[in-house]
């Protein structure tokens, strides 16, 4: 192990973080630098990124880490109540208001605060905010004497805080002042390379907590994984692999598992998160519709990558029967190279001879409807197709409900 990655490895332990794209050691690097200081943090990323865990880390290497850690989400809290939560009142300054109460900053004195999606805050509780972090200090909800804090504030937004301040929703002064260190959290479709080593983590930790033998994943369903946009970031990873842990255990879990769990219920959504939307290409709808329908088969040929071992298994007693098979091609190449999908043959390892592609998009949307119910629907969702094409193609093959 070089200097660089033992650098890495120590910093993913310290904090609690995994990853080995450049952009997670950036990260890393930057807490490390950050931590020990008590300069104001805003920390940016998608929902269901890690911005709370990278807060964390903040705060568990301070100087602070023996004091309160307080976590509140801006947008969970109405506005109505947001600064009474913030700030505390005094009794009887509202209708019910029935005695003192502290707010979330006095609760967090001598430690951090981290205030969750910061960009929903009304513009008047951002200028008690302002004041916070320049004097220290606040007024209670229905006080007259200014309380003294010393808090570190840690702020996050799922929102591009620049675009908030030009729409003129969040102050200008507020954010240049919680912005004197910016941290970026990728989203997980920035950093696929660590699907897998996370994927794994999720699922040791599960069945360690639920005492679940688990026998891990196959290559295919890391490849599945990969291909798969997670619009939920790490937040929905794990939820999808706790789900496959306990649902699939004693079971290596294969692509058409992760299929299954991720497209097989109404709750999931698919992989392309704007299927219904027009996105121009620049191709005419024939050949956009080929090369979709592509994407599709080489789906089918990572399944018969799986193949491959039973069919070599297997293949002496099939010489036996006095049958002879081709050698399976299951390389991908690219669109352009296959050209015309009328022009594209696959081997099947069922039969012996070779299938043209048109045998193969229909075998594959028989099976989809059939799984399906005949929703069309929820089958176009499933192969990432617009629901007037799978409609078209089914007129086109002559599929009927009951066909086999």
């Amino acid at each position: 192990m070089d200097q660089e990655q033992e650098r890495l490895s120590h910093l993913q332990k310290k904090f609690g973080i995994i990853g080995q794209t450049e952009s997670v050691r950036s990260m890393l690097e930057t807490i490390d630098q950050v931590a020990p200081t008590d300069i104001s943090v805003l920390i940016s990323g998608d929902s269901g990124t890690g911005k709370e865990l990278v807060a964390s880390a903040l705060h568990n290497h301070s100087k602070r880490a023996r004091k309160p850690f307080v976590i509140v989400n801006c947008g969970a809290i109405p506005a109505g109540i947001i600064e009474s939560e913030l700030f505390g009142h005094k009794k009887g300054s509202f209708t019910g208001a029935n005695e003192d109460r502290k707010g979330y900053f006095q609760t967090a004195d001598g430690g951090t605060i981290f205030l969750d999606e910061i960009g929903e805050t009304p513009l008047e509780t951002q200028v008690k905010l302002l004041r916070v972090l320049e004097q220290g200090e606040f007024m209670p909800v229905g006080g007259s004497k200014p309380i003294k804090v010393d808090v570190r504030i840690i702020a996050a937004s799922n929102r591009k805080m620049a675009d908030e301040v030009a729409k003129e929703t969040f102050r200008m002064d507020l954010y240049y002042r919680l912005k004197a260190i910016t941290i970026n959290v990728p989203s997980l479709h920035e950093r696929k390379e660590d699907i897998s080593e996370l994927a794994n983590l999720f699922a040791r930790q599960c069945a360690l907590r639920n005492d679940i033998f688990f026998k891990g994943f196959s290559e295919s369903a890391y490849q599945e994984m990969k291909d798969y946009n997670w619009p939920g970031n790490i937040r929905e990873l794990k939820n999808f692999v706790e789900s496959v842990v306990v649902l699939e255990k004693g079971a290596v879990v294969k692509s058409e598992m992760v299929r299954r769990h991720l497209f097989g219920s109404d709750h999931r959504i698919s992989s392309s998160m704007n299927y219904n939307l027009p996105v121009p290409t620049g191709k005419d709808v024939g050949q956009a519709e080929r090369e979709l329908m592509l994407q599709q088969l080489y789906h089918v040929r990572r399944e018969l990558s799986e193949l491959r071992g039973i069919i070599e298994e297997n293949l002496y007693r099939v010489e036996q029967s006095g049958m002879r098979m081709k050698n399976l091609d299951i390389s991908s190449p690219s669109i352009h190279e296959l050209g015309n999908m009328e022009d594209v043959q696959i081997i099947n390892p069922y039969t012996v001879g070779e299938i043209t592609a048109s045998q193969v998009e229909k075998e594959l949307l028989v099976k989809t409807l059939r799984r399906y119910g005949f929703n069309k629907r929820k089958t176009a969702k499933s192969l990432d197709m617009a629901e007037r094409t799978l409609y078209r193609k089914i007129k086109e093959y002559g599929i009927k409900p009951n066909e086999n």
